[in-house]
């Protein structure tokens, strides 16, 4: 079962996964479809055939627009924002030319940051809040700034990535490997498909501490 808190309102012909969890005046729209365990916060929308994974967190103020794939474990920073129209014109009726965006998973976007529609964000990407991103992003890409421009590499946990000479780096957090390979990072521990081991899924120290 999942949760709905009185005040949102999912319209019909909705599939919203066991124990996931919508708060305050989100609005989930008609065909939409949401995995398990996720979270959407107070004021959150997703519109009509919109599909999202599992274990997803969306957090407050942020509207999931039409054309956008949402893959499972993807955290979505208060009021970041998505787009599916390049060219908006309010005159211009343009429903049947929606873009289509996919974030794929483990992504992160922080706060305050925009997505451009037409894009592909790698798996475990890592978008900075109030960062502008309008082209892709590969795999585990640290993106920064307006326009955004890749800064580095981030790990699953969230951690910039400092490779040596052979092109390997360790996550100060995991202990997992890294290899950077033709501009393309890959973890050497793990699948990219799969989940987090459980004991590696509770973060005890800040981030500093780990600097």
């Amino acid at each position: 079962m999942f949760q709905v808190h009185s005040t949102a309102i999912i319209d019909d012909n909705v599939s919203i996964g066991d124990g996931t969890k919508i708060w305050h005046f989100a609005h989930i729209c008609s065909g939409a479809v949401i995995g398990e365990r996720c979270i959407f916060g107070q004021n959150t929308m997703v519109a009509n055939d919109v599909v999202i994974g599992s274990n997803v967190k969306v957090q407050n103020n942020v509207a999931i627009y039409t054309g956008t794939t949402i893959e499972d474990d993807v955290f979505l920073g208060p009021s970041c924002v998505l787009t599916n129209v390049t060219n908006p014109r309010s005159q211009v009726k343009r429903h049947s030319l929606y873009e289509t965006t996919l974030i794929r998973r483990g992504t992160t976007i922080g706060a305050n940051a925009t997505i451009v529609c037409g894009i592909v964000l790698g798996r475990y990407s890592f978008v900075a809040a109030g960062a502008v991103v309008a082209k892709d992003v590969p795999d585990y890409g640290f993106i920064m700034g307006v326009p955004g421009r890749q800064k580095g590499w981030m790990s699953r946990h969230g951690h910039l990535l400092h490779f040596d000479d052979s092109g390997q780096a360790i996550c100060p957090e995991s202990a997992f490997r890294y290899q950077l390979e033709n501009n393309q990072v890959r973890c050497l521990d793990l699948d990219e498909e799969a989940p987090l081991p459980e004991n590696l899924t509770l973060g005890e120290k800040t981030y500093d501490q780990f600097k």
